[in-house]
């Protein structure tokens, strides 16, 4: 871990010095057919330079998750600020990103992500672009409906029998059928994943807007196979991931189990006051919007959501301390595919979000450990700005924070073992398995988390943030470390 802190401490330290490189030499070039003359630095009301024109913020991705792993690669910010009237939001931006994570000593999934957010080409209309090609051989997968689905890692293999001859000696074997524990992997799955979409916002009264967009994503997915399973028989090796018993249960269908493509477009209404988009001290970001995937947009298996977010940004006593907190629920109208419920919904220039659990949505919670139908969630935390510098004419804050997350599944899936009487007859144990892994005699429960992170700011755009939060309940996880960019919210 201080090996990763050093490494990004450095990053951010070189990516500064390439950002002042870059500005020096453009505005360098900028005096040259000005015939020399100097231009002058301005600054706003807080003592910030007011930044202008286009702003380059090559840099090394160096992160960790404690979901996916040590992330590299690289990333590319760049702001318009054009005459610096709106600063220190942006007229125009654009993120390019090409990274791979490091997890359990290989490479595990790899992303490529390019988002362009624009607020003047089209008069009066915001429009935000987003699309990404991402692979994750190595998904967290825990079930569904929260606690209904048990996270116990000495569960399975106790009290089940297997035919002797599927013994080939072998260390993973042994762990998996004597010592009743489970293999590196069983909470896994393999994903591939196409996104793109196209949001547009319009203002109708003071802070108040109109949202609307279409979104689109294509999923591949299938059962985790680590190293070392091809020792065993195809009869145990087809039931040693939670993801395959999932299929072999009958809870996710045999027309779902492979992915599909949701095809989608959405309407919606804003309340924005904040005074800055990416680093507010103050004002409300409301939006509730809702989805629609039919059959004849080319979807799979046609669903229909609506999503809820409010946040709010409350200075105490002086902008340097702010309380801010966001409460979110989202759910389907009716059913829908196992695929579509591990994504919390967003408009605007960021793609949605994986699952319920992790860095973007509830802090120290193992990634996709929360799905259900309906699902809530909420953050709440105070951030205190310790202080402010000017470095290589850039504006350089530093901030602490103390936050509490949590979330819960309001209506479940259904975890109805539909191949009961088959598998009685063709695999057994598995029917046991079910009784070890699935409980549907009892309602989720709460899912909370507490922690502490440290964030250093560029500009009030470019945020790096290193945080550290821990579970209420061991069901959720342990302590979980993160490096990641921007705030939660």
């Amino acid at each position: 871990m201080k090996k990763t802190l050093l490494l990004t401490l450095c990053a951010i330290l070189c990516g500064t010095y390439a950002i002042a490189e870059t500005t020096a030499t453009a505005e360098t070039v900028a005096e040259a057919k000005a015939e020399k003359k100097k231009k002058p630095v301005t600054y706003n009301e807080k003592g910030e330079i007011i930044k202008t024109g286009i702003n380059l913020g090559p840099l090394p991705v160096v992160a960790f998750d404690a979901d996916r792993g040590f992330q590299f690669g690289a990333l590319m910010n760049i702001y318009n600020f054009a005459d610096g009237k709106n600063y220190p939001n942006p007229n125009a931006q654009w993120y390019f990103e090409a990274s791979a994570y490091v997890k359990e000593s290989r490479v595990g999934s790899y992303l490529f992500r390019a988002e362009y957010d624009n607020k003047t080409l089209i008069p009066g209309v915001r429009m935000s672009v987003c699309a990404g090609y991402y692979k994750d051989e190595a998904l967290d997968f825990y079930g569904f409906n929260g606690y209904q689905s048990n996270f116990d890692m000495d569960l399975i293999g106790k009290n089940i029998s297997f035919d002797s001859e599927t013994k080939s000696g072998s260390k993973l074997e042994k762990k998996f059928l004597e010592k009743g524990k489970v293999p590196k992997g069983f909470y896994r799955y393999t994903r591939e994943l196409v996104r793109f979409k196209a949001d547009f916002t319009g203002k109708i009264l003071k802070n108040f807007y109109w949202e609307a967009g279409y979104n689109l994503n294509w999923l591949n997915t299938k059962s985790f196979t680590p190293k070392g399973y091809n020792v065993f028989a195809n009869e145990i090796q087809n039931g040693t991931t939670l993801f395959q018993l999932y299929k072999d249960w009958g809870i996710i269908s045999k027309e779902q189990a492979d992915g599909g493509l949701i095809s989608s477009v959405r309407a919606g209404l804003m309340y924005d006051s904040r005074n800055v988009e990416n680093n507010p001290t103050k004002g409300i970001w409301a939006e509730a919007h809702v989805i629609a995937a039919p059959k004849w947009l080319g979807t799979s298996v046609p669903h229909y959501k609506f999503c809820a977010t409010m946040r709010q940004y409350i200075p105490l006593g002086t902008p340097k301390v702010v309380f801010a907190y966001r409460l979110a629920y989202q759910g389907f109208f009716g059913d829908a595919p196992w695929y579509a419920m591990p994504v919390y919904t967003t408009m605007g220039p960021k793609p949605d979000y994986d699952g319920l659990g992790g860095y973007r949505t509830v802090r120290g919670i193992m990634l996709n450990r929360v799905q259900g139908l309906h699902t809530g969630f909420y953050n709440a935390e105070i951030r205190y700005r310790f202080i402010d510098f000017k470095l290589f004419k850039q504006n350089i804050a530093f901030a602490v924070s103390g936050f509490t997350d949590g979330t819960h599944v309001f209506k479940g899936y259904d975890l109805q073992n539909r191949n009961e009487q088959e598998l009685a007859v063709t695999a057994p144990y598995k029917n046991e398995l079910y009784k070890q892994f699935v409980n549907t005699s009892k309602n989720d429960g709460f899912h909370g988390s507490a922690g502490a992170g440290l964030r250093f700011i560029m500009n009030e755009n470019f945020i790096v943030a290193f945080e550290y939060a821990r579970c209420f309940n061991k069901q959720d996880g342990n302590g979980a470390f993160y490096i990641n960019t921007g705030f939660l919210f």
